[in-house]
């Protein structure tokens, strides 16, 4: 096999990315992903890079009428935009293998600005960064997940 016919053959195999709009779909299919209300602002599939919105929602509040996020919200957010800027190459969904979040500061009365940026796309495991902002483009929280990109 000639080394363009080899080539060509790669990325035959590679799956079609998904748009913004299939990725929102996926979104909102997911019952527990709808209710976070997550929305994709950005899908990059060259950058690797997804960004989403999420509006602030008192079932989100650490305490009632605060307007502070709690975080736990923060961590499924993270994870979850996480997830899906390897989804939107892959088209499915993938088992978090790992996952950690760094808080820098309190997210309080804004909605958040959810960028994700793949850094691996192995055969076996994914590994992506996430950063989360205010409204005011304040960084907020970054997060790192691990997947597991293989097969089913």
């Amino acid at each position: 096999m000639s080394d363009k016919a080899a080539s060509d053959k790669g990325k035959a195999d590679k799956p079609v990315p998904l748009t913004k709009d299939e990725l929102q779909k996926m979104l909102d299919h997911s019952p527990f992903i709808a209710f976070l209300g997550l929305k994709v602002t950005e899908a990059d599939p060259a950058a690797e890079r997804i960004t989403m919105t999420c509006a602030m929602r008192p079932e989100f509040e650490r305490g009632a009428g605060t307007g502070q996020w709690h975080g736990g919200p923060l961590a499924a957010i993270i994870d979850t935009v996480g997830d899906y800027a390897l989804i939107m190459a892959l088209r499915r969904g993938l088992p978090t293998i790992n996952f950690r979040v760094d808080y820098l500061r309190p997210a309080i009365k804004t909605g958040l600005v959810i960028t994700a940026t793949v850094r691996r796309a192995g055969k076996s495991v994914g590994v992506v960064d996430v950063d989360v902002f205010n409204e005011q483009k304040a960084l907020l929280a970054v997060g790192r997940a691990t997947y597991s990109t293989l097969p089913a």
